[in-house]
């Protein structure tokens, strides 16, 4: 598919890995709408209030974005939110209500997202491929090797890891794949907002390159993606051959 002209949804798209892959986007020639609760987006890019959990909102924001850029042929899952507890801590067991609140969000909002977005994506003119739309997810390496403290994140990006095989199938018929990315520390504002030192530790374990992960390297790999039609069905880690201890 073609960057130029194309037809983008970011959930998330305010900050972070989204903010980057809104923008990568923008610059080369897609019309770009974001769905985020912070309206804080780049300049030259749509935005709509959306929680993503909420069926009849992200239904109307979709129909919008097809009224405002006529019609919608990519759409990136980055809407997240991070949940630190261990199982049994200090104070008891995990929060039950924090538990589910981060599985709805990250991984119930990834998949109400996509369906509704499939159903949009499914009227659009196929391309010499028969492709009719793409839908890139933000899993985590933490799906894979999640730390202590992070029952709940690496379930739902377990999750959506999971989802991957079985929607691009699903989705096949109609045309559109579905692909997932892992990616590993980066240098996000969540990040950011950590000391110095625990930033140089993070990136010390980082076999190569010896960094924290840019969004822009995110963003280019989801641009990557969306060219490439052969990609389909599987999630790609981006996050310089590190492996959570």
């Amino acid at each position: 598919m073609e960057l130029h002209g194309t037809r983008v949804v970011v959930t998330g798209g305010a900050s972070g890995l989204g903010r980057a892959t809104a923008q990568g986007f923008r610059d080369a020639g897609a019309r770009v709408c974001v769905f985020d609760l912070n309206g804080d987006t780049p300049q030259g890019i749509g935005y709509r209030e959306v929680d993503v959990t909420d069926a009849e909102a992200a239904r109307g924001a979709l129909a919008a974005s097809v009224e405002s850029m006529g019609g919608v042929d990519v759409v990136v899952n980055c809407a997240g939110i991070v949940a630190g507890a261990r199982t049994l801590g200090r104070d008891g067991p995990h929060d039950l209500d924090a538990f589910e609140r981060t599985l709805r969000v990250n991984l119930t909002g990834t998949f109400n997202i996509s369906r509704l977005a499939a159903e949009v994506m499914a009227s659009n003119t196929p391309n010499e491929d028969g492709e009719r739309g793409v839908i890139v997810n933000t899993a985590s390496i933490a799906a894979f090797e999640g730390q202590r403290g992070q029952a709940a994140y690496a379930a739902s990006k377990a999750g959506i890891a999971g989802l991957t095989l079985p929607m691009a199938r699903d989705l096949a018929r109609e045309g559109i794949r579905v692909m997932a990315i892992a990616p590993g520390i980066f240098r996000t504002p969540m990040m950011a907002g950590l000391p110095p030192e625990v930033q140089q530790q993070l990136a010390a374990d980082v076999p190569f390159p010896q960094r924290l992960g840019d969004p822009k390297e995110f963003a280019a790999l989801v641009r990557f993606i969306v060219t490439c039609p052969y990609l389909n069905g599987t999630t790609i880690r981006i996050d310089g051959a590190l492996r959570m201890q």
